[in-house]
């Protein structure tokens, strides 16, 4: 029986290109944090030391602890003060990025209706962003936090995409099985092969697909129109039959 949907969000649900994305995201965050002394180059360099580490995190603290203290390395203890001033970042400026976005509505509604299906929609977002940075983008779609059952952040998350603990963690939290879930996303590694890892169904929305040479397997490609028809179709798949 299907019992939740895990949603990736950036190439999936939140239509981007992944590389424009980057380019505006930096520019936005380094002329914020100029005025408070950050030098571009080394606040860049930082972002990307922090990140790898979320990346790699092994459970035993979360990915905003992870993240600070490689920040802390680079700025100093003092550093850490600077956290509310990076947080309005994310509920302001960051805002910016909708304009490099696709207009649609498919995806306000593929999420609606996962939850008018009776299924629990999870938003499987890579947690190195912080919840003000997830609730921000899925503004873009016209959702809110509510819309969804649970959102991965770095402040409630110890695990990374492509380490297929971060789903066992997302399975584990909703007392799931694999079989009960489908996720729907746009790279063949960080969310095929992890996911698939676990034995979850994995659909690769197309449109923003993202190839990895580490990727070991083959996922079925299918259109963002299509989402809500695949969903119905695993129900029926998978529905439990009471003699």
């Amino acid at each position: 029986m299907l019992k939740a949907v895990f949603f990736d969000l950036d190439g999936t649900l939140l239509r981007f290109d992944e590389n424009k994305f980057l380019k505006m995201y930096f520019q936005l965050l380094c002329e914020k944090t100029a005025k408070i002394g950050y030098e571009p180059k080394k606040l860049i360099d930082t972002i990307w030391k922090g990140t790898a580490l979320m990346y790699h995190n092994n459970g035993e603290k979360t990915n905003e602890v992870v993240f600070w203290e490689a920040f802390q390395e680079e700025y100093g203890k003092e550093s850490l003060n600077d956290k509310p001033y990076f947080d309005s970042f994310y509920s302001n400026e960051f805002r910016a990025l909708k304009e490099i976005t696709e207009a649609s509505p498919l995806s306000h509604e593929i999420v609606k209706e996962t939850r008018a299906l009776g299924l629990k929609p999870i938003l499987s977002t890579n947690p190195i962003f912080p919840m003000v940075g997830q609730l921000t983008r899925i503004s873009f779609l016209d959702l809110k936090e509510d819309d969804f059952d649970y959102i991965t952040s770095y402040e409630n998350s110890s695990y990374s995409k492509p380490n297929p603990m971060y789903f066992k963690m997302l399975l584990d939290k909703f007392s799931l099985k694999p079989e009960e879930v489908i996720l729907f996303g746009n790279n063949d590694y960080e969310d095929g092969d992890c996911a698939s890892a676990l034995g979850i169904k994995v659909y690769l929305v197309d449109g923003y697909l993202i190839r990895s040479e580490k990727a070991k397997g083959n996922y079925p490609i299918i259109l963002l129109s299509n989402v809500v028809d695949v969903i119905k179709e695993e129900m029926k798949n998978r529905a439990v039959i009471i003699q």
